[in-house]
């Protein structure tokens, strides 16, 4: 059987062109990848109930949780498909699709059943009680049922990105949430024969939206010749699902970080009592909005540097790294600044509480102007994964976590500053941004300094003479 051939789209297109046009294809996606929960918690809040929606803020930490390790394993397929596409290695490619299938549907089969069996306890830790307890039972258990159907979509989506169609993953993104839109209120308060399930339908709407997406995106991968299930043996198996790891562990852990530094942080910030904690979650909202067309390229960046990491054609993502760096930094330096301009319009829009929008415009007037270092030191850290370097880039999120953010905000804590805690962050991000960008940067000259030489070693033998065999 003749080896599959797969064209490495980001290795041969213009870079600027190529990765402004991705990041325009994938802007629809990054809109709708929060639509599920929005759309779940606004029709759940139109039940007219308190204990539906406390059930929904109960789930967040578990849902986070989830989508962590399917983010590290999602991230680890994704750097060795597109490592094999770059090297034009077909057989590697369907071996890692297959594969990486295969891991995602058990790991989320076990991640299934360990929180249908011990989901109350979790709850129950979480502050849980009577009617709400209930509520969150009855959406979680349908939601921890169908989670195979998130994770396979989430997972379909990632290498359809990594294979060059970020257009058709968006597209598939945009689908299932739109689906989700019209389902939830004929499954939340009823429809003709379908009777109204309050918070559990949501979830049954959910996860019926993702499993036709899963289905849809699995169909796709086959038509591509991406996933031959047939091809598969259990040594090619298990040696993919080691390279998977040996990404997507140091990519959870790395991920992990976010949830659990931001638990302490708002532990932090709930010490300068319910006002700041207010105006903190409000501003931080705000803030969010900023990331939505930088998120939209970083979404393709590292895939696209990774085939090229494959094809050992190491400028090529030096110059992705350079171009992404240069956008990211100027795109949130202004806005950052429009931020600290405006302050005292925008936290009109949020609140009418005068003791909140204080400290939301103090927030404002802090942490933006360092927001172009955050989108940088993901980027770099992007490159870091790309370049076969994932553990590297953990270190470095956690030296920035444990090191500076966390340490800098007990400090401002012990000196009772809110404006302290909000220049820890500042501190942390513009530090944590110059070191990642510093380790990313060496590395890629090292890998560019290597292949010149290499190719200037082989230009410089001298040509074969031809033997005479006569003599």
């Amino acid at each position: 059987m003749s080896q599959p051939s797969f064209k490495a789209e980001y290795t041969t297109a213009p870079l600027k062109q190529t990765m402004f046009k991705a990041a325009l294809a994938m802007l629809p996606a990054t809109l709708a990848m929060s639509g599920y929960n929005i759309t779940d918690t606004f029709f759940v809040g139109r039940l007219g109930q308190t204990a539906p929606l406390a059930a929904m803020g109960y789930t967040f930490p578990v849902v986070m949780f989830y989508n962590c390790i399917f983010f590290g394993l999602g991230s680890g397929s994704m750097a060795n498909l597109a490592h094999a596409l770059g090297r034009k290695d077909g057989r590697q490619a369907q071996a890692i699709v297959g594969s990486s299938i295969l891991l995602i549907s058990l790991t989320s089969i076990c991640l299934a059943w360990l929180g249908i069996t011990w989901g109350d306890s979790i709850f129950i830790r979480l502050g849980a009680r009577g009617e709400t307890l209930e509520q969150v039972r009855a959406y979680m258990n349908v939601w921890f049922a169908g989670s195979i159907a998130a994770a396979l979509s989430r997972e379909g989506n990632k290498i359809l990105i990594a294979a060059g169609s970020p257009r058709v993953s968006s597209s598939m993104t945009v689908i299932g949430m739109l689906l989700n839109v019209i389902l939830d209120p004929i499954f939340i308060f009823g429809w003709g024969f379908v009777p109204g399930m309050g918070i559990k339908g949501a979830a049954i709407a959910t996860v019926i939206s993702q499993s036709l997406s899963s289905f849809v995106i699995l169909i796709i991968l086959k038509r591509k010749q991406l996933l031959a299930p047939s091809t598969l043996s259990p040594s090619r198996v298990w040696q993919s699902w080691g390279l998977i790891i040996r990404y997507g562990v140091p990519a959870m852990l790395g991920m992990l970080l976010v949830p659990i530094a931001n638990s302490i942080i708002t532990h932090i910030t709930a010490q300068f009592g319910d006002v700041a904690l207010a105006g903190v979650s409000a501003a931080s909202r705000l803030e969010m909005v900023a990331f939505v067309f930088p998120m939209a390229l970083g979404t393709t960046l590292m895939p696209m540097m990774a085939q090229n990491f494959g094809a050992g054609l190491y400028q090529r993502v030096k110059d992705c790294l350079r171009i992404s760096l240069h956008f990211s930094f100027w795109f949130l330096f202004i806005i950052g600044l429009v931020y600290v301009a405006a302050a005292p319009l925008l936290v009109g829009i949020f609140t009418p509480e005068k003791p909140v929008q204080a400290v939301m415009i103090t927030y404002l007037r802090i942490i933006p102007l360092g927001l172009c270092m955050v989108e940088c030191m993901r980027f770099a850290g992007f490159a870091l994964m790309a370049c076969a370097q994932p553990k590297t880039d953990a270190l470095l999120k956690a030296l920035r976590v444990v090191g500076l953010h966390i340490p800098l905000s007990l400090l401002a804590l012990h000196m009772h500053s809110l404006p302290g805690v909000f220049f820890a962050r500042l501190i942390s991000d513009v530090l944590g941004g110059l070191i990642v960008m510093f380790f990313a940067w060496r590395m890629l000259n090292k890998l560019t300094a290597n292949k010149k030489e290499q190719r200037d070693v082989t230009q410089s033998l001298p040509n074969p003479q031809p033997t005479n065999l006569a003599n």
